[in-house]
């Protein structure tokens, strides 16, 4: 990523969006089928990049364990009210194979998409699941050696973690694709880092998915870490034919190729457990921002001022998000309205990659599944459609693009009133001396502060402050800015979003 753009990415369920367009056109849609207005739409919006989750070959295994999972079945009725069996589509993560899936078109059908997108400005990424395979992907049959091996004795003691399957060399018994933490994901077979002709293998698959887009969002990307891995399979994870174990790391190599290629090819890493610079300093462009979104989640006003204090390097290669298909919906996680405003205020007001969720724009409630071919329908929410279309249009500022950001103190209003504690106020500086100063109360209590402003940019001059998002304007001159701050007075999750202005002589 360019170290001096913060792009803005919206994430969109490819057979969600297809299929939606199939049912007004009255027929089955593909790439092909979107029409230039979609596209216009998206593109007016300032979305740098559009991430299509979920473009590659899904298999009848995959499609058959979503429909019988006893627990995602429960979990489709709950929340898709007219839900039926034909929904099912299968997850997208259970990948048979590295082609577009025939459904939308093939890969000749994404190829024009993707020159479509490119004509509007607009960057192609997609899925690359590092972790697993679908139970009927080729490899499974041809190759049972690149995945990690069980035993009957497994099975028995743990079926739902180990299934059989039909191998060219007879039955097997292999584990589920999974991370240490869970139970396996139980359409898919969990691939074996420690198997040299494995980690070959899917370096050249990284470098095929890669000719068909710009940037990859890498699924679960610390789980093939080595240290990682190895703690994770122990000695299931020795060769089953023999071959010495392969303990070099995955990425750095793989990402080199792709970069020998295509220069300015973007990783995106989901990443949690604290491994978001380990995975920087493996060749990823950005890393998921879960932190942060953790401390909003728990209205952790402090918690989230010393996360921002983190190197603003390290932060402009974090994907800062409030929902995505793996997260509830804002709009139900961060309640009411006012706090979804404030939280949204800090996420994509910060530097680094915005990450923006199909639906969170309207206000939807209800978190979609990726195992479904459709969502709920849900009415737009007036004040958050309003909310995020002013959030939009500010993302589209020079400062905000290209521009200086710092974290800016708060000092006490007066000397028992400790409420400056709970805001959090931060300030962009343009390449042409654009100005944006953002504040928030980050708290269910009325607060009051005075922002610290820095003395070289303000000294010796009469400013103006115009909220962006609000019908807020004040005139502050220098002599009182700079000995004191900006005196800030904001109700409970209440926000600002300053345009900073010098005044007009004589105002």
């Amino acid at each position: 990523m360019e170290s001096d753009s913060f792009p803005s990415l919206y994430e969109i369920a490819t057979r969600d969006w297809l299929g939606g367009l199939a049912r007004t056109l009255g027929r089955p849609a593909t790439f092909d089928d979107v029409p230039d207005q979609a596209l216009d739409q998206i593109a007016g919006l300032g979305f740098d990049w559009v991430w299509l989750l979920g473009v590659w070959q899904t298999g009848a295994v995959g499609r058959e364990v979503s429909r019988s999972h006893p627990e995602w079945s429960r979990w489709y009725r709950d929340h898709l009210p007219d839900f039926t069996d034909q929904d099912v589509c299968g997850s997208p993560y259970a990948i048979q194979g590295y082609s577009v899936h025939r459904d939308f078109g093939g890969d000749d059908a994404l190829a024009r998409l993707r020159a479509r997108f490119r004509a509007r400005g607009v960057r192609l990424m997609l899925d690359f699941v590092p972790n697993h395979t679908a139970r009927d992907h080729p490899w499974v049959e041809r190759h049972p050696e690149y995945y990690i091996a069980g035993t009957e004795m497994d099975l028995g003691r743990e079926p739902g973690n180990y299934a059989r399957a039909e191998t060219a060399e007879g039955p097997q018994v292999l584990a589920f694709g999974r991370d240490p933490y869970f139970p396996g994901w139980p359409d898919t077979f969990q691939l074996n880092y420690r198997h040299p002709s494995l980690c070959a293998a899917m370096r050249d698959v990284l470098v095929k998915v890669a000719a068909q887009c710009d940037g990859l969002r890498c699924d679960m990307a610390m789980l093939v870490l080595p240290d990682i891995f190895a703690r994770t399979w122990k000695e299931a994870s020795l060769p089953s034919d023999g071959s010495l174990p392969d303990d070099s790391p995955f990425w750095p190599d793989a990402i080199a190729r792709v970069r020998a290629q295509t220069p300015d090819f973007l990783f995106l890493a989901e990443a949690y457990w604290d491994l978001e610079w380990t995975l920087q300093h493996q060749g990823f462009d950005v890393t998921y921002d879960k932190r942060l979104y953790d401390r909003l989640h728990a209205h952790d006003a402090t918690a989230v001022r010393d996360h921002l204090r983190a190197d603003v390097d390290f932060q402009r290669r974090c994907a800062r998000f409030l929902e995505n298909h793996d997260e509830p919906r804002a709009a139900f996680a961060f309640v009411p309205w006012e706090v979804h405003r404030a939280a949204a205020t800090i996420t994509f007001l910060v530097p680094g990659l915005r990450l923006f969720h199909q639906g969170q724009l309207e206000g939807a409630a209800i978190r979609p599944s990726v195992h479904l071919a459709r969502r709920a329908i849900e009415p737009v929410n007036p004040p958050l459609a309003e909310f995020y279309a002013r959030l939009l249009a500010i993302l589209k500022r020079p400062e905000l693009r290209r521009g200086r950001w710092t974290l800016r103190e708060c000092r006490r209003a007066w000397n028992e009133n400790t409420t400056s504690e709970q805001f959090l106020t931060f300030m962009w500086e343009g390449p042409a001396g654009e100005t944006l100063l953002v504040a928030v109360n980050y708290a269910p209590d009325q607060g009051q502060c005075y922002v610290v402003l820095p003395p070289d940019t303000f000294a010796g001059k009469t400013w103006n402050f115009r909220d962006l998002t609000g019908p807020f304007a004040y005139q502050r001159s220098s002599d009182d800015l700079i000995p004191h701050g900006l005196y800030l007075d904001l109700p409970p999750w209440g926000t600002h979003v300053f345009e900073v202005s010098q005044a007009s002589p004589g105002t």
